[in-house]
């Protein structure tokens, strides 16, 4: 990725920077000057990112799906920066395993952290943009908001909610004239973070999936939205090829999906039920990277 003068002074509010995206898409504007507010719940890996990224970063303990530590965030932001050129809202969670056996304290509890936390995020940060005239607002979705994801329909329900809010203050922000605020939604396919380690699992058995992206292929495409924005971003040929089958064979795709899924789920070894993270921040799953290439290559080795 081409360096950027412009990113010299750039003020970036990160939610879910702990780990995964948020983490390195911290990390490479911090390289590049830029100001960069990292909100996570585990308040330690953030203060020790924020050490890392130098005196122009700062953490922010914070759950997305608490309207108070939104604010509390923004208010940060401000005191300390002065402003907010970028907000990316990335925080979020899944659940895969049968709809029905997943309880529905997890449920709603989803839809509050991706769904509601992200509302947040972007009510504070377009109230703010429209007030400096300016602001890039980055909702991470998924391919799975126009692909739906059997045994991830309540993950799958939350991003279709995204994009389609996304979608509609895009054209909001157009119609009113706001030619300086930029409002972009994310489409990767699964990728290589520590998705699955934080996910709530009521499949009965671990969570192996594959073939994944590599993070840094998503993190050099969100970084380039400040430069280049863009309204609706499919992130690779994988995502790009499983919105196009969609949308020509949605029957068809739906099924393979389903049927690969849970070949996947039914070859992997037995597990037990678990919330992940959901009500409560797990200690691993620190890095950009979930290591799950690495696991999915030892599975295909010891299936031969």
């Amino acid at each position: 990725m081409a360096k950027h003068a412009s990113y010299k002074g750039l003020t970036v509010v990160i939610t879910g920077a702990s780990s995964g995206f948020g983490k390195g898409v911290a990390q490479k504007l911090s390289e590049e000057r830029a100001n960069v507010v990292l909100a996570a719940r585990r308040t330690a890996l953030i203060e020790e990112l924020a050490r890392q990224c130098g005196p122009n970063a700062v953490a922010v303990t914070t759950d997305i799906s608490d309207e108070g530590d939104m604010q509390r965030l923004m208010d940060t932001a401000l005191s300390r920066f002065g402003k907010i050129d970028v907000w990316f809202n990335n925080a979020g969670l899944g659940i895969l395993g049968s709809f029905t056996d997943t309880p529905l304290k997890d449920l709603n509890r989803l839809v509050d952290i991706n769904m509601i936390g992200t509302m947040y995020g972007t009510h504070l940060a377009l109230r703010q943009f429209k007030k400096q005239g300016h602001g890039t607002l980055i909702n991470m979705s998924s391919f799975v908001s126009k692909v739906p994801l059997p045994f991830g329909a309540a993950y799958t329900a939350t991003k279709f909610g995204i994009t389609g809010m996304t979608g509609g203050i895009y054209e909001e922000m157009k119609l009113e004239g706001h030619n300086g605020i930029h409002v972009c939604a994310v489409h990767p396919w699964v990728t290589d973070t520590p998705w699955v380690e934080h996910l709530a699992n009521y499949s009965g058995h671990e969570i192996v999936l594959g073939p994944v992206d590599a993070p840094e292929k998503v993190i050099d495409v969100i970084i380039g939205l400040i430069d280049r924005p863009k309204a609706d971003v499919d992130v690779g040929f994988k995502s790009k090829a499983a919105v196009t089958s969609f949308e020509l064979m949605p029957q068809v795709v739906e099924y393979l999906n389903g049927r690969s899924l849970l070949g996947m789920l039914r070859s992997a070894p037995e597990a037990g039920n678990s919330a992940g993270s959901l009500h409560q921040p797990k200690d691993e799953g620190t890095e950009v990277s979930g290591k799950m290439r690495d696991r999915l290559k030892k599975k295909l080795a010891g299936d031969k």
